[in-house]
């Protein structure tokens, strides 16, 4: 028998780590001891990487209060497109410097993410340990759709992708981070991660088909593969999807 009792609200898109009895109420949640707030958050299966406001009785905490007998305690998430400044971010900063590195099952949103013209490392043999370390040194948001990878302690930005459709996915990423307004499309190689450079056409004349050479005047290339791209009709198929996908900034995200 646990000896306390305390009351958690979760709020928004952090329901969705809950099950249903829990979802978009307030629930009784028995614990010992006086363990730091960041424990019971996870133990009800929330990542830290997706809190970013915590009140305890209505007063702003960060993850190191202690949780107290009858405290009535409200999670809130990622907080991108409202001002909290006057409360306590669990968070250092927003996330507005924008590199990503994903897991192994996310490697079709790593190509659609480079193509928005987003940093994006993806290696399908990345190690879960490989990933905390790098997203550390970079200053990288892990995507993933392993839960207990955004559980590590080590681990200060990330977010948990719930659609497993990668059209889905990027719509996801747009809206929960609210991205749109950062959107450069064309402007990394969807191969390797590198920003593509213009490139005259004589320079590269052997490399392109006979078609593409009578057709196509505008040229950019991969400084790390060598990849060569140019705006034919694939480009128009792309460029139609991804207006697509930024004309529904305003829409509810799936």
């Amino acid at each position: 028998m646990h000896d306390h009792r305390a009351y958690f609200r979760f709020y928004e898109e952090l329901n969705d780590f809950l099950p249903p009895g829990k979802r978009k109420r307030e629930f009784e949640y028995a614990f010992d001891g006086a363990p730091a707030i960041k424990d019971p958050v996870e133990a009800l299966g929330v990542p830290h990487t997706e809190v970013d406001l915590i009140l305890v009785n209505g007063v702003s905490v960060d993850f190191t209060c202690r949780l107290q007998p009858e405290d009535h305690v409200s999670v809130y998430p990622v907080f991108e497109q409202l001002d909290i400044s006057p409360l306590v971010r669990l968070r250092p900063k927003p996330l507005r410097v924008i590199k990503f590195i994903l897991d192994v099952q996310l490697g079709t949103l790593s190509r659609l993410l480079r193509l928005l013209g987003f940093d994006t490392l993806y290696r399908n043999d990345f190690t879960d340990r490989e990933i905390v370390q790098i997203a550390r040194d970079e200053h990288r948001i892990i995507l993933t759709r392993d839960r207990g990878l955004l559980k590590r302690k080590e681990v200060v930005r990330g977010f948990w992708i719930r659609s497993i459709k990668a059209e889905s996915q990027i719509r996801e990423v747009l809206g929960r981070l609210d991205l749109f307004d950062r959107v450069r499309p064309f402007k990394r190689c969807i191969i390797c991660n590198d920003t593509v450079l213009p490139v005259s056409k004589e320079e590269i004349r052997d490399r392109l088909p006979a078609r593409t050479r009578r057709y196509f005047h505008k040229y950019v290339r991969c400084p790390s593969c060598g990849r060569i791209y140019w705006p034919g009709s694939h480009y128009e198929r792309m460029l139609r999807r991804i207006q697509q996908w930024l004309q529904e900034k305003n829409t509810e995200n799936p």
